[in-house]
């Protein structure tokens, strides 16, 4: 009778087990990314492109991943995210393996077109532009409904805490995603297409675990008990349809359009570090890896920046959650990291420019970065949580899509900056040049998260 008792209320812990395999979902979407980062000299050769051309292939992904966020996120919130999960993961993991395959294919045949005004354009080079666009929609997907999954398992005082733990593990990973590329190439010896293939079935192998697992809710898993369910759902109403969104009051919503100008400035500055820092570290400094050993080490220091960022990640979650938990105040403890966060970014972009020529302290501003930007992010996704409430994978595919198109543009700029430096002859005032914009854009992002108010739901009702 007791032990019966202590059952009824004693929470179980299902939500963790949730939790656990949500970050497992955002280090493979990192790793997968990240990957383009370090294979980007091996990509761009196998279709007979310049290195400097990457970053068309970047703004086809950042383009549909933009475009598609918000489809994705209303996929989630209307059909649940479990079966809207296993959909997107397995469509990108399709096309990481054609990332591989396809390519190699048609530039063996030599394969050109005449293009007007564009003269000669081969046509692995535009099948691999159209892949990454295909790869950007199924991505687009996952951190909406992984919002969405958070929100039905967690209640409302551990958002923010989840979310920095879904960010400290994609951060993790895509730190570690430069080391392992050498690892697996350098080490063991795969080549760049077996590496993407091997990256492309650990996908697949994580949609048959979460197939058996996860569910939508709380009520529909047998492993949870009653108190559990309880805790998770104080605060809440019941669930009810979720067939009439309303498209008006959110794509009007003057809040949501501060956050998404806010979260504009992350993508801009930050895709430089994933995608960008690690062939511009092998460029600036050769010496660092003229060996094995050497290429191991940059692939590490490549990676750091986001390795130390995940621990700003749970910092900043943790953080804004203990501050709304003690005041009651949601507004600054959303707000107040997210300015610290942006504004520390800033300075240490600008401190890097001052470092240029210095491996180390470079390094050493880098990470500074990568920690302080990530320190925003518990804050700006458990943002989407409060305002969105049950329309939260709708709220936070609009941030992230406008963030993306934010992404789009700073791949943009930083690569027509880059090349046009590279070309003449001086790679390091085209860091330079790129590190000051990013500074103040940062500053930009320090003055709207002035005008973002979490404590302001899109809908009043939970219900």
């Amino acid at each position: 009778m007791n032990d019966s008792k202590t059952l009824s209320v004693t929470p179980s812990r299902v939500r963790y087990s949730i939790l656990g395999l949500l970050c497992a979902l955002a280090m493979i979407t990192y790793m997968d990314r990240a990957a383009y980062g370090s294979a980007r000299d091996d990509i761009m050769a196998s279709v007979g492109r310049p290195t400097e051309d990457f970053f068309y292939l970047l703004i086809a992904f950042q383009i549909a991943y933009a475009l598609f966020e918000v489809p994705a996120g209303w996929m989630g919130d209307r059909f649940g995210p479990r079966g809207t999960l296993l959909r997107i993961v397995l469509w990108w993991s399709c096309f990481i393996a054609l990332t591989a395959l396809v390519p190699g294919i048609l530039i063996a045949a030599d394969l050109t077109v005449e293009v007007p005004l564009l003269g000669v354009v081969m046509v692995a080079f535009v099948v691999i532009v159209a892949i990454q666009f295909l790869f950007g929609m199924g991505e687009a997907g996952a951190f909406p409904n992984i919002t969405r999954a958070l929100y039905n398992w967690f209640p409302a005082t551990q958002r923010g805490s989840a979310q920095g733990t879904i960010w400290l593990a994609a951060r993790f990973m895509g730190g570690l995603t430069p080391a392992i590329w050498v690892v697996f190439t350098v080490f063991i010896g795969l080549d760049w297409r077996q590496t993407l293939w091997l990256f492309s079935g650990l996908a697949v192998i994580w949609c048959l675990i979460f197939m058996y697992w996860f569910r939508n809710t709380p009520d529909e898993h047998r492993a949870v008990n009653t108190a559990e369910r309880e805790m998770i759902a104080v605060g809440r109403s019941a669930h009810v349809d979720h067939s009439g969104v309303p498209w008006k009051k959110i794509f009007t919503s003057r809040n949501l359009w501060f956050i998404c100008l806010m979260y504009m400035v992350t993508n801009f500055c930050w895709y430089f570090l994933m995608f960008f820092l690690p062939g511009e570290l092998r460029a600036q400094f050769k010496d660092k890896s003229a060996t094995d050993t050497g290429k191991l080490l940059v692939g590490l220091i490549a990676g750091s920046p986001l390795l130390i960022g995940m621990f700003g990640c749970m910092l900043g979650g943790v953080l804004t959650d203990r501050y709304v938990r003690r005041t009651g105040d949601r507004k600054w403890g959303r707000r107040i990291y997210g300015m610290v966060g942006y504004g520390m970014a800033g300075v240490s972009y600008l401190l890097a420019t001052l470092f240029i020529n210095d491996f180390w302290p470079f390094v050493a501003c880098i990470v500074m970065m990568g920690f302080f930007n990530d320190l925003i992010m518990g804050s700006a996704w458990a943002t989407c949580q409060d305002v969105g409430r049950r329309y939260a994978a709708i709220v936070a595919g609009t941030m992230n899509m406008i963030g993306n198109l934010g992404g789009a543009l700073g791949n943009l700029v930083t690569g027509l900056v880059l090349k046009s430096y590279a070309d003449a002859g001086d790679r390091q005032a085209g860091i330079v040049t790129m590190f000051t914009i990013y500074a103040m854009v940062y500053f930009v992002g320090v003055l709207l998260w002035l005008k973002i108010d979490a404590s302001k739901p899109i809908v009043d009702q939970e219900g």
